[in-house]
Formats: structure tokens, sequence, C-alpha cells
């Protein structure tokens, strides 16, 4: 694609999104057009980066770009609503097609929480990609027990692929691709780190999946923003309970009352899923 390189310059825009971007599409007819006009729309777009530059360190980092109009683009995020206009990826394009479940849970794992995400990753590696953030906790632990029994798996960041966070899960994100797996952000090379970044981040780990595991988390667990975005597609939220006087039974404890799915074992994501 010739104009790829302005989709990478747009992706940059703070507050740009795919809704902005096919309402401007409509007027001046194309992406380069629209990042010429980038600073005459709005102050706060700026268009004096070199987009060649940009495309020539994308490729020494070995990342790949595709855009909404890309027809290897997911076509489960496709459907949600504010899909991202473009990703990036280190790894396999492939593998984000193929089905997949979003494992998700407290960084604060408990012994608990390693023996359930365990056992239960283990089995759905079989059948499912397992999609989760990289994080520390539950999110690293089942990304290595998918790797562990020859699973495929997706790591989906808050920040540009030029760098790894939390930065002693470098290794393991270089495990993710070597395995057949992705490093996946809709963030562009250098993009801010912050924790705004994350939300953006969850709706896209449950809108690439059929489902959302929520193994453990807090009353204010970030997990719940994730199952909330995974319950608002029309995709299926499962919950392992956990113990009634373990903090991080409380957020799987609240989202099971709301209408969760309980989850004791595989077999009830298969059955939801029909995958049995």
């Amino acid at each position: 694609m010739e104009d790829l390189k302005y989709w990478v310059g747009l992706s940059g825009w703070e507050g740009f999104g795919r809704n902005r971007l096919e309402f401007l599409l409509k007027h001046f007819g194309s992406v380069q057009k629209i990042w010429e006009a980038g600073p005459d729309l709005n102050r706060q777009w700026q268009n004096n980066k070199d987009l060649d530059k940009e495309m020539e360190r994308q490729e020494r980092y070995q990342i790949r770009a595709i855009t909404i109009e890309d027809k290897r683009y997911p076509k489960l995020l496709k459907e949600i609503d504010f899909a991202p206009f473009i990703l990036f990826i280190k790894g396999s394009i492939e593998v984000l097609n193929r089905p997949g479940i979003t494992v998700v849970g407290t960084r604060k794992m408990t012994e608990y929480g390693r023996q359930v995400t365990g056992k239960l990753v283990r089995e759905l590696a079989k059948k499912l990609t397992i999609f989760s953030g990289l994080a520390r906790g539950v999110d690293g632990w089942a990304h290595r027990v998918c790797l562990g029994v020859g699973g495929k798996t997706v790591a989906v960041l808050g920040h540009g692929l030029e760098r790894i966070y939390p930065p002693e899960h470098a290794g393991l994100a270089e495990e993710i691709i070597s395995h057949g797996g992705a490093l996946v952000s809709e963030f562009p090379l250098d993009y801010q780190l912050n924790k705004q970044n994350f939300p953006r981040r969850d709706r896209i780990l449950a809108g690439l999946t059929l489902g959302t595991l929520v193994i453990e988390g807090g009353e204010k667990s970030g997990t719940k923003i994730t199952a909330g975005f995974a319950a608002d597609y029309g995709r299926e939220v499962f919950c392992v309970p956990g113990p009634i006087d373990s903090p991080t039974a409380a957020g799987p404890a609240l989202l099971i009352q709301q209408g969760a799915k309980l989850v004791t074992g595989v077999e009830d994501i298969y059955e939801e899923l029909n995958l049995n």
C-alpha cells in the first residue's frame, strides 16, 4: 500500500480514531491529503515527522503495520466499536485471525492464581490462541504456560513496539514471537507510555477474541475493564471464583454476580464457545 506511511503518521495524532478518519476520508479522499491538512484541522496534529525514516525504523525493528482496510486485519476486532484503524505487529499476522481467548488477571498473583492459570491455560492452549497483556502476574504467567505446552500466544501492548514493558518480560516477548505468536499495538514508535493507554489496549484485547477469562483481580482491578469491553461487544466473560477471604477474589466475584460465567474447569469455557 503506497500510502501506508500516511496511515502510520495519523496513528500518532492524539484523539484521532476510526470515526474521525472515516469522516475526513469522505471529505479529502485520501489519507495523504488528511496528513497534509492536519495542522489546519487541529493545531495539535503536527505533520512534521519524517515518515520515510519512520518506516525505515519500523523495518529495523521488524514491525509491520496493517490498516483496517487490509484483508489480514483481524475479523473479530473489526466488529467492535472504535476499532483501531491501524495495528502494529511484530511476529505473525496470521495468528490474529485464529480462534482465541483473552486471559487476564491481577499483577499481584497468588499461589492459587498461579495454579489455576496453569491448569486452565495448559488445556485451553490445545484449542485456542492465548491472548494477554504481557503484564506482571497472571498475564505473564498465562503467556509462559501457553509457550510451555507448545501453544500460540499473543501479547497486546499499551505502547510502541520499540520497547517492552515491563522490561523484565523482554525475553518472554522474544519467545512469544519465535514460537509463532505476536506482539500487537495500535501505538506508533515512541508513543508516550501512560496509564490512559491501557484501557485502549484492553478494548483491543477484548475485541480480538471469542471471550475473556478473568482469573484474579481486586474490586477495582483493571481486569474488569477488559471484561466490561468483552460484555459490550457481545463476547463471553468467564471468571474463576477464589477464596472468599482473598482480596484478589473480589473482582471475579462481582463479575459473576453481574452475569459472567463461573468457571471451575475448561469444560465450562468450551461449552459456552461450542468447542466440545
